[in-house]
């Protein structure tokens, strides 16, 4: 069928539109030719594939989407992995329908390339994934997994992939107990999970406050009416012995050990709290180690309270004290207009009540010296946040403009955002450097934190190399808002290395860019990074509800489910992970058979065949 002048119009103008567009990609690819050079020979192609999607991004082809749609071509809403052979399939289209000639493909990756790059540089980088589902899973390890052979071996036939080490929390020792432990565990087939550690880089946090008394509160547990329903149950045992596993149950150290050997259920304990009460309490189990009290009534115990016991015949006490007790962790009470001064010093700062001015130190005092007036500041994963009222030369003064209407607490050791502010800080810290010995020898993949700039991923490639560890994967952590806008750099001074990938850490991350433009942002991050073929690993607070608590919430789950459109997910830490990686093993095998990246796979459904089909069909 011949079109019609109007329709031949409208196809030689479309042709015009894409070939105008095919040749600035191929000017893009030519301005960064040196660029493209540098970058690992196995990568060279999507260095280019990377570069022509930088160049389509900056035109606004929405309009052009809608009249090709309206002609039944593509949008070119799908072309990351291959754009300019997108470009040119649509071209090869439009010149056979108005007759013209299509230029010589100059595509460095046709169609069916790039989801095959993608798929071998994520089985590169994170290993391959298992049968069941095309989607890894990574999982921090907590610290008891130093000495827990058992708990890595749950966590690896549940299905944990990749084992992450946290470097900015235990120490050196730790994590080569760790590693060990995830070397020895293998699946079935013989695959054992790989080991990913994560460098802590120049994390900014609050200072240190005076610590509060060294006193626990022990309370039994009472009905509305204030009557003892359940005492509480206290266990008393040498300063330094191993606590007990019981949360319900409150650990005292005692510095008598002989003092403990002496006790038999049924001693009565007499003493008087931090407020003078007098208290009695009843040994209910004894034994060598320590003895197990009941207390029916509230009392205060702070460092050396005496714990007095009447000898038979009531001549003789028998006296000792009770040990060690930590301080009570004091915060500032923070709420809407208070003042908070960042200060250079480190020494532990006073903490204050609601409506005083707040003075905390801050570990990075660089960012004194480069924020402005006006410029915002989020602490404590933006539960506090303000703007910028004064700078000092040993310190800032920031106005709390967003905090919820009870206030929040601010402890010590919490995070601090500057997003409005370019910090000229190295991402490799001293400490890194001395953990990256660590992980060269030991390690499959490193990641990088707070990385800002192309120079920081050329840093730790240099210093890779130098530990002759150059094959080792590399992942970039963008959690903040000069990662993100300097993406494309730094993804293709990354494809200088062979094994490559980028954590999308949406917990700074959202903080940084504001939680309503998360969304947003991580989707843009997964686009670009398809476009290098660079596998991504979506992380912060997957299913963190069901690891901490055991119950999931319905939002993660569905959040968990769009994890599937990353080549890998990660799992924190909690007391319930084990269950957690179970449950979204599961997810992750269902939803791999409808979504794939950002696009919709139109699968046979059966829930609609009949009245009485199940939901539950794989």
């Amino acid at each position: 069928m011949v079109p019609s002048t109007s329709d031949h119009r409208t196809l030689i103008a479309l042709e015009r539109e894409l070939s105008s567009l095919r040749e600035s990609l191929l000017l893009a690819e030519e301005e960064h030719h040196d660029a493209i050079a540098e970058t690992h020979p196995a990568h060279r192609r999507s260095a280019v594939n990377l570069v022509h999607y930088v160049e389509l991004r900056r035109h606004d082809i929405r309009e052009l989407q809608e009249r090709l749609s309206t002609i039944g071509l593509s949008s070119i809403g799908r072309s990351e992995a291959h754009v300019l052979a997108t470009i040119e399939a649509l071209l090869g289209i439009l010149t056979r329908l108005t007759g013209g000639t299509a230029p010589a493909s100059a595509a460095p990756i046709t169609l069916p390339d790039g989801p095959r790059l993608l798929a071998e540089n994520a089985e590169r980088l994170l290993g391959r994934p298992p049968s069941t589902r095309s989607t890894r899973i990574m999982v921090t390890l907590p610290s008891e997994a130093a000495g827990s052979p058992e708990l890595v071996s749950r966590m690896t036939a549940g299905g944990m992939d990749v084992a992450r080490i946290n470097c900015a929390h235990d120490d050196a020792a730790a994590w080569t107990a760790m590693i060990g432990h995830v070397r020895s565990r293998a699946l079935p087939s013989g695959k054992r999970p790989l080991v990913a550690m994560d460098l802590g880089g120049p994390k900014v946090r609050t200072g240190p406050l005076r610590p509060g008394p060294q006193v626990v509160k022990v309370k039994p547990r009472r009905d509305h009416l204030g009557i003892v329903i359940e005492p509480a149950a206290v266990r008393l045992t040498v300063a330094g012995a191993t606590p007990t596993d019981d949360g319900n149950v409150i650990d005292l150290p005692v510095a008598d050990r002989d003092w403990i050997r002496r006790r038999r259920a049924g001693d009565g304990i007499e003493l008087r709290d931090a407020r003078g009460a007098l208290r009695r309490w009843l040994v209910a189990q004894a034994d060598e180690h320590g003895c197990l009290v009941s207390v029916a009534q509230t009392t205060y115990v702070t460092t050396g309270t005496e714990l007095l016991v009447e000898e038979a015949g009531g001549d003789d006490v028998d006296v000792a004290r009770v040990g060690e007790l930590p301080a009570i962790e004091l915060a500032h009470r923070v709420v809407h207009g208070d003042r908070i001064v960042l200060t250079r010093t480190m020494e532990p700062a006073e903490a204050t009540p609601a409506g005083s001015i707040h003075r905390i130190g801050c570990t990075l005092p660089e960012i004194l010296e480069a924020v402005n007036d006006g410029d915002r500041v989020w602490l404590d994963d933006g539960k506090i946040g303000g703007i910028v009222a004064r700078v000092r030369p040993q310190s800032i003064e920031i106005m709390v403009t967003d905090v919820r209407p009870a206030g929040a607490n601010l402890k010590a050791g919490k995070g601090i955002n500057v997003p409005d502010c370019d910090l000229a800080i190295d991402a490799l810290t001293g400490q890194d450097l001395v953990d990256l010995d660590v992980a060269a020898r030991h390690a499959d993949i490193v990641s990088l934190s707070f990385v800002r700039r192309a120079s920081d991923v050329a840093r730790l490639q240099a210093e890779l190399a130098a530990r002759g560890a150059s094959e080792l994967g590399i992942v970039l952590k963008i959690e903040n808002v000069r990662a993100f806008e300097n993406l494309p750099e730094l993804l293709l001074t990354a494809l200088r290395s062979r094994k490559v990938g980028v954590m999308i850490a949406r917990g700074d991350l959202a903080v940084e860019v504001g939680f309503e433009r998360l969304a947003e942002v991580q989707e843009e991050i997964m686009w670009i990074c398809e476009a290098a073929h660079v596998p991504v690993i979506w992380a912060t607070q997957v299913l963190d509800t069901l690891a901490r608590t055991g119950q999931p919430s319905r939002a993660e789950v569905t959040d968990a489910a769009m994890g599937e459109r990353a080549e890998c997910v990660m799992l924190n830490k909690g007391p319930h992970i084990v269950e957690a990686i179970g449950v979204l093993d599961s997810i992750l095998s269902r939803m791999q058979h409808h979504q794939r990246k950002k696009g919709s796979l139109l699968r046979r459904l059966r829930a609609w065949d009949h009245p009485s089909a199940s939901p539950s069909n794989p």
